[in-house]
C-alpha cells in the first residue's frame, strides 16, 4: 500500500499543482509512495509568502536567543521522531540501516551549534579614525533556496537549514524527488518546535520544473545547493543573472593515499570506509586509491579480502546485518555499469573483485538482488604498480557514485601529489601515513577544500566542507563560514563628537581652508 505526500507551505499540508511524484524503494523497485510536487505557480506562491513573512519581522527579527531556542526544541523533537525518520530513510535510500541508525541520531549536533552560535556570537568593534563608535551587525539575506540531493537527504537539509534559520531567513526546501518524504517530516519538526508558519516550506519536484522555477525568482536572495557539477553550473548562470548569493557543493573524485609506513589494516579499514559506505554515492568517496609501491600488493590482496566480505553481507537494507546496500536507481546503477564495462573493455584482467550488476540471491537473508539496484564493491586495478594504464579510463577522471574504486601505484612523493590532483574536481583527499612530517607536506600540495590524515569522512558542524577546484563548487558548508553565507554586514558608524566638534565640521563653510575626507 502506497502513501501520499502533500507540499509543505506556511505550515501547512497543501495539494501540489504538479506531476505526481512516485517514489521507489531501490532495494525492491517497488513505488512505495507519491508525492506532490510544486508547479511554478504553487512555487510563485510560496516565494510570497516566504518573502511577506521575512518582512513581517515574526523571525527575521525575532530577538537571537527566540531563535536559538527554536533548534534547541528542535533538537528535542527529532530524537523523538528518530525511529520514524530512520525506517522511511531507509525505505527511500536504500542505504542500510546500520548507517542510517548512525548518521540520522547525530544531525542534531547541527541544531546544538547554531543555536550556541546564536548565544555567543559576539560583535565586531571597529578601529575607526575619529570620534566614531563604528559596530558591525549580521542580518539575514531574505528568501533563500536550497536543493538538496538523494543521497544523504536529512543530513544535508539539516545542514544548509540549521545555519539559514539561525541567520533569520525564510528558506525554500527542494529535496531530490528521489527522496522527498523525510524532508516533509522534517518541515512539520520544524513547525512544532515552534518555527513561525511561513519561514520554512518544503517542496518536493522536478529540477527542470520546481527547481528551476525557485532558482530564477527575483526574491530568491540566495540558492545554495548539493549535487552534479553540471547541474551547478546551470543553476549558478541563472543566479548570477539575479545577482543572487550561490554556494554549491558539487561533484568530487577524492584521492586516498596510503604511503609505505602507513599502518596497513587501519588504512585498508579506511579505504573500504571511504569508498564503500552508502554504496559509494558520497561526494567524497574514496574512488583513486593510490599507494605506495612497496605495500601495493599487499593493500590490494587485503582491499579485495574486505570487499568481498562486504559483498557476502549484502542484502536487505532493513536487516541489522546488512552491510551495503543497494544504488539508488536504475539510471545511477546503468551509469556504474557503462563506466566499469568501458574500462575493462580497453583494460583487460583489472577487475580484481565485483564488476557486475547483482542478479541472484542475497547469501545473508535470501533477498532477491535482481528486484533492486544491487552493485558490489569493486576493485579496478592490474596487479603490477607500475601499470598505470588504467589513468586513461574515464572512471579515473568521472564522478561514478557507486562502489568503484582505482588502485594504482607510485614510489615518490612528486609522483603521488601528481596522481592525486590528476582530476578536475577537488573536495575531499586522505592520506594515510605513520610519518606527520610528511603528512604536512603532501596535505599542503594536494588540491583538495579537506583532507584527511588516517581517517575518511569525518563531518562536523564546525568544520568548513567545500571544494578547492570549481568542478566541486563554490563556497562551503558548516561552522561560522555557513553562518556568514546566509547573513548580510551591516556596519553602523556612531558619531560622538561634540556639538562644537560638529559644527567645526561644516565642509561649505565660507572661508574654509582645510576640511576632513573620510
Amino acid at each position: 500500500m502506497t502513501t501520499e505526500h502533500l507540499l509543505w507551505i506556511g505550515g501547512l499540508e497543501k495539494a501540489g499543482n504538479g506531476e505526481l511524484i512516485p517514489v521507489e524503494n531501490p532495494a525492491t523497485g517497488e513505488i512505495v509512495a507519491h508525492c506532490h510536487s510544486a508547479s511554478k505557480e504553487d512555487v510563485v506562491s510560496a516565494v510570497e509568502l516566504a518573502h511577506d513573512t521575512y518582512k513581517s519581522g515574526v523571525w527575521s527579527r525575532a530577538p537571537r536567543h527566540v531563535r536559538a531556542e527554536v533548534l534547541e526544541r528542535a533538537t528535542s523533537l527529532f530524537e523523538t521522531h528518530l525511529a520514524a525518520l530512520i525506517d522511511i530513510e531507509v525505505t527511500q535510500t536504500g542505504r542500510a540501516v546500520r548507517e542510517m541508525n548512525a548518521q540520522v541520531p547525530s544531525l542534531v549536533k547541527w541544531f546544538r551549534y547554531y543555536a550556541a552560535l546564536l548565544r555567543t556570537e559576539e560583535r565586531s568593534v571597529l578601529p575607526t579614525v575619529g570620534k566614531l563608535h563604528n559596530f558591525l551587525d549580521r542580518r539575514p539575506l531574505g528568501v533563500v533556496v536550497q536543493i538538496t540531493p538523494f543521497n544523504h537527504p536529512l543530513l544535508i537539509a539539516v545542514k544548509k537549514l540549521a545555519p539559514a534559520l539561525a541567520a533569520g531567513n525564510s528558506v525554500l526546501l527542494k529535496p531530490s524527488e528521489l527522496t522527498p518524504i523525510t524532508s516533509l517530516m522534517l518541515g512539520k519538526i520544524m513547525k512544532e518546535a515552534g518555527l513561525p508558519d511561513g519561514v520554512l516550506s518544503v517542496l518536493p519536484g522536478y529540477g527542470a520544473t520546481t527547481g528551476k522555477a525557485l532558482v530564477e525568482h527575483p526574491l530568491v536572495k540566495k540558492v545554495d545547493i548539493t549535487g552534479g557539477t553540471a547541474a551547478g553550473r546551470t543553476i549558478g548562470e541563472i543566479v548570477g543573472r539575479n545577482l543572487a548569493k550561490y554556494t554549491a557543493e558539487l561533484g568530487g573524485k577524492a584521492p586516498l593515499v596510503v604511503f609505505k609506513d602507513a599502518n596497513l589494516d587501519a588504512a585498508v579499514n579506511g579505504i573500504a570506509f571511504g569508498a564503500f559506505i552508502a554504496s559509494g554515492q558520497t561526494c567524497v568517496a574514496a574512488t583513486r586509491i593510490i599507494v605506495h609501491e612497496s605495500i601495493y600488493s599487499e593493500v590490494l590482496q587485503k582491499l579485495t579480502t574486505r570487499a568481498t566480505s562486504i559483498e557476502r553481507r549484502m542484502g536487505s537494507p532493513k536487516n541489522p546485518e546488512c552491510m551495503m546496500g543497494p544504488l539508488i536507481s536504475e539510471r545511477q546503477l546503468k551509469n556504474v555499469e557503462e563506466l566499469v564495462d568501458e574500462a575493462c573493455l580497453y583494460h583487460e584482467r583489472i577487475v580484481q573483485t565485483g564488476g557486475n550488476r547483482l542478479e541472484g540471491r542475497s547469501e545473508l537473508d535470501d533477498t532477491d538482488f535482481s528486484k533492486g539496484y544491487y552493485f558490489p564493491p569493486t576493485i579496478l586495478a592490474y596487479n603490477k604498480p607500475t601499470d598505470r594504464s588504467i589513468l586513461k579510463a574515464r572512471i579515473w577522471r568521472e564522478e561514478a557514485f557507486g562502489p568503484v574504486v582505482v588502485v594504482v601505484g607510485f614510489s615518490t612523493e612528486e609522483e603521488v601529489i601528481e596522481l592525486a590532483n590528476d582530476s578536475e574536481f577537488g573536495l575531499g583527499a586522505a592520506i594515510w601515513t605513520r610519518d606527520l612530517a610528511q603528512a604536512f607536506r603532501v596535505s599542503e600540495q594536494i588540491d583538495a577544500g579537506i583532507v584527511w590524515v588516517n581517517t575518511h569522512h569525518r563531518n562536523d558542524p564546525s568544520s568548513p566542507w567545500g571544494g578547492a577546484k570549481s568542478s566541486s563548487g563554490v563556497g562551503s558548508e558548516n561552522g561560522i563560514d555557513a553562518y556568514h553565507a546566509y547573513t548580510t554586514t551591516k556596519s553602523t558608524i556612531i558619531n560622538y563628537a561634540s556639538a562644537e566638534e560638529m559644527a567645526a565640521e561644516d565642509w561649505f563653510k565660507e572661508g574654509a581652508r582645510s576640511v576632513r575626507y573620510g
